[in-house]
């Protein structure tokens, strides 16, 4: 049998991504796909870099984590296709969450207003949710 936990068991799971990460957390929307694991060397180039606001993430509920406040980047850094995404600690440099990134109804992990970018443009994820499982 697969373990199970308790809603409240999960919401603390959840809770505790951002306690590890910490306020001030980066984001990089990068071209192409993500790299093998969260510790694996960056890949793609960085299209947009996002300083994510202090409370980052709203308090889990019903097993759920979803994105708080706004998460844009005025000005993109380059011009290209964004495919996949990384979180990091406030040093912009420690990975700690990856993913893949589609337009709006794409069915990505993390989903933005265009994946295609010009330098200069503005962008916006759209919405970005973290699910705990073993109910």
């Amino acid at each position: 049998m697969a373990l199970q936990y308790s809603t409240s068991v999960r919401n603390a799971q959840l809770d505790a991504i951002e306690t590890a990460i910490s306020t001030s957390a980066v984001l990089k929307l990068r071209s192409g796909s993500p790299p093998a694991t969260v510790a694996t060397a960056d890949s793609g180039t960085v299209l947009a870099t996002l300083s994510l606001p202090s409370d980052w993430l709203a308090a889990a509920s019903s097993g759920s984590k979803a994105k708080s406040g706004t998460w844009e980047d005025t000005s993109a850094d380059a011009t290209g296709t964004i495919g996949h995404f990384r979180v990091y600690a406030s040093d912009g440099t420690t990975a700690h969450i990856q993913g893949t990134v589609t337009a709006t109804g794409g069915g990505g992990d993390m989903t933005v207003d265009n994946t295609s970018v010009a330098s200069g443009q503005n962008v916006t994820v759209s919405s970005f949710t973290i699910s705990r499982g073993n109910a």
